[in-house]
């Protein structure tokens, strides 16, 4: 088999929507943007702290106000009752991270954005999933 078929049997075999995804990602987690939030906040709080003033790049910048725009969850012990929450609720840690990342208004809007929820939940038991959510998001 050529290098070329072979790389489109892999991404054939990939996808998302099917949760199948390529083998290096099969240990590794998906964090919410809260947690990459807090750990930039962390790097940056330790720059500051060092004697050298040394310049963040641009990339770590713009990523630091992307997360500080789309993080929902404000405190480590939110995220971690949003991420306790999840992991009890049976979802992939793709489809964990992406409810908690998107924070779908309704059952339709989330299985419209993660189409592998939509086998897995009756609309009503996602939507008490969801309103736990916006619990989680609104009182912080």
């Amino acid at each position: 088999m050529t290098a070329v078929r072979k790389q489109i049997a892999i991404e054939e075999e990939e996808d998302a929507a099917q949760l199948k995804f390529p083998p290096e990602f099969k240990a590794a987690d998906a964090l919410l943007i809260s947690e990459v939030h807090m750990l930039l906040k962390v790097r940056k709080e330790q720059n500051e702290a060092t004697e050298e003033d040394m310049d963040l790049s641009t990339v770590f910048t713009k990523t630091l106000e992307y997360t500080d725009k789309f993080s929902f969850y404000q405190n480590r012990e939110t995220i971690q009752a949003v991420r306790s929450m999840l992991q009890n609720k049976n979802l992939h840690k793709f489809e964990a991270a992406s409810i908690a990342n998107l924070c779908p208004d309704n059952h339709e809007e989330a299985k419209a954005l993660i189409p592998s929820l939509e086998e897995k939940f009756e609309d009503e038991e996602l939507n008490e999933m969801l309103e736990d959510l916006k619990t989680f998001k609104d009182f912080q």
